[in-house]
């Protein structure tokens, strides 16, 4: 009954309300409000800035610990060959994660309060204000914090000396899916395929929801059959 009479104040803090939605939160999330505006998230000054960050941050931070990783697998005796296929075995990998992260866990379906507010920091906040400039990045804290696991993920199926060199070139895929992510909501690409990207990425955003999670590709869209009907004859 509370979620059935709840009304979202846009004018206060949002994380500690949307849960409050319940079962509604789902329709009020996914009905874009189309403003540069970005909401505020937390009443505490110094918690609200750590959910801002430039788009310029991630190449900034982040580049210069793919070229460290690149460097790392040449020292121990790799040549440039075998790094370039390293580099690019780990974009590949990333685009998979990007896809999946996207497809399962941006748009998993949640009702109960925290949950609610969970997916609202996670993704949510995203398809409700679409092109607020200050969140269309993942924070470098938080990051940082993931980058862990994920490395230890890669030694578990890597040797000592290649795990530098495909951490590295997943690093780089995610760099190059957050400048795109960024790009496409905020550039205006006028050839291809830039241009189809753009329409492929805010078709997923304004028309439909439950398709299109690829960013920087439609590939994985088309493998697993995610591909918007109206857009199959126009994929790449």
């Amino acid at each position: 009954m509370v979620a059935l009479d709840y009304t979202v104040d846009l004018n206060k803090p949002l994380v500690f309300q949307v849960g409050h939605l319940g079962e509604r939160y789902q329709d009020w999330v996914h009905q874009p409000i189309v403003s540069k505006e970005g909401p505020r998230f937390f009443s505490n000054g110094f918690i609200e800035s750590l959910t801002l960050t430039k788009w310029y941050a991630i190449p900034l931070i982040w580049l210069p610990v793919v070229c460290w990783c690149f460097s790392r697998s040449l020292q121990m005796g790799h040549t440039i060959q075998e790094l370039a296929y390293m580099a690019a075995s780990g974009l590949f990998i990333w685009t998979l994660i990007e896809y999946t992260l996207h497809r399962f866990l941006f748009h998993i379906e949640t009702k109960s309060y925290w949950a609610n507010t969970a997916h609202y920091l996670l993704h949510g906040c995203h398809h409700k204000h679409p092109m607020d400039g200050l969140r269309l990045v993942f924070p470098p804290a938080a990051t940082a914090i993931l980058l862990f696991p994920f490395w230890n993920l890669v030694k578990m199926f890597a040797t000592p000396s290649t795990t530098p060199g495909l951490f590295g070139g997943g690093l780089l895929g995610y760099v190059i899916y957050d400048c795109t992510h960024y790009y496409l909501h905020h550039g205006q690409p006028s050839t291809n395929p830039g241009k189809h990207l753009k329409t492929y990425h805010l078709n997923h955003h304004f028309r439909i929801q439950d398709k299109g999670f690829g960013i920087t590709s439609s590939f994985w869209d088309i493998i697993f059959g995610t591909l918007p009907a109206s857009l199959k004859k126009k994929s790449i």
